[in-house]
């Protein structure tokens, strides 16, 4: 991947002159089905600008409970674009049902319009479940019908797609704007890509610029999406087995409760029964044995399976964060 960035011929970005991010874009729109894409440098810039480009300030936009673009961009949602985001459904998946409750049509005396629905798929803080393709189409067309606008939060949607066998056009297809992350399970050192129609994607450049996400000769980057796209999306079954196998050493602790269910990609979220050590202390603990990872509560842990961690390794990693949560 350093090779093929150190390679890679570049342009400048900012006037649509890097050849590579312009292959990359074409590459990305062509896999998600979309007529135009967008790179950015993240995906929490990849949501915030997705938010802006299809919604007005004072909007409601409904989300899955426990949603990145909730918890994880530090107020962005309401700082950026200025909405307010309604939760709905639980474990990172909701339904037709939820949207149809939820949805506040414009005109209302007191409330404020609902004029987006994201997904998020994979799901981080459900545990990197996979949002059902029957349940994002009919949640899609329940949207439309109201008149409502829809996007994919799909920065694992790789994992997604290898999960299933579903097609990435297919797990696109239902939504209005689509982004998907080369910087998580495909090993980029940055980057994410926005997709969709073109003249949405059109005024989603100037939100990226507006946010500072305009560069210059970022072919670099790009060659190493690229690089990811060309060597990495097949191996991804690779990451979900060795997930599935710590989740399944860290299920048999009696110190730690885990819904196997959930384990469905690269994510093991477990919890830490009473009477065991607290998040925090199984983090410090664990990390003095060299294995990482993140406290997501006082008693809820994530783990997370990558292309830089050996099958060996992942069975040594569980093996000790049990031994610290058993004390």
């Amino acid at each position: 991947m350093r090779q093929a960035m150190a390679a890679a011929p570049v342009g400048d970005d900012q006037f649509g002159e890097d050849p590579t991010v312009n292959q990359l874009q074409e590459r990305v729109a062509s896999l998600l089905g979309k007529a135009a894409a967008l790179w950015l440098p993240t995906g929490t810039m990849a949501n915030q600008v997705a938010l802006r480009t299809l919604t007005r300030p004072g909007d409601t936009v409904l989300v899955s409970h426990g949603s990145h673009v909730g918890w994880h961009e530090t107020g962005g949602a309401a700082a950026n674009a200025g909405v307010q985001l309604t939760e709905i459904g639980a474990g990172g998946l909701f339904t037709a049902d939820h949207v149809s409750a939820a949805h506040v049509a414009p005109g209302h005396i007191v409330m404020s319009p609902t004029t987006l629905v994201a997904v998020e798929n994979t799901h981080n803080r459900g545990g990197g479940v996979v949002f059902p393709a029957a349940d994002a189409v009919a949640v899609c067309d329940t949207a439309r019908a109201a008149g409502m606008s829809t996007y994919l939060d799909g920065a694992r949607l790789w994992n997604a797609a290898a999960a299933t066998g579903a097609s990435l056009i297919g797990l696109a297809r239902p939504f209005d704007l689509v982004s998907v992350a080369l910087s998580k399970g495909l090993g980029a050192p940055a980057g994410s890509v926005l997709a969709g129609p073109r003249d949405v994607i059109t005024r989603a450049v100037r939100y990226r610029r507006m946010f500072g996400g305009a560069m210059r000769q970022v072919g670099i980057l790009a060659a190493a999406g690229l690089h990811a796209i060309d060597h990495h999306v097949t191996r991804l079954h690779e990451d979900h087995a060795n997930a599935r196998g710590v989740a399944e050493r860290l299920a048999r602790s009696g110190a730690i409760r885990l819904d196997l269910a959930t384990v469905q990609t690269n994510i093991v979220m477990f919890h830490l029964v009473p009477g065991a050590p607290d998040a925090a202390t199984v983090v410090e603990r664990a990390k003095a044995k060299g294995v990482l990872l993140f406290a997501f509560g006082p008693r809820t842990l994530r783990v997370v399976t990558h292309l830089d961690v050996s099958q060996p390794q992942c069975v040594q990693a569980a093996d000790v964060l049990a031994s610290v949560a058993e004390g």
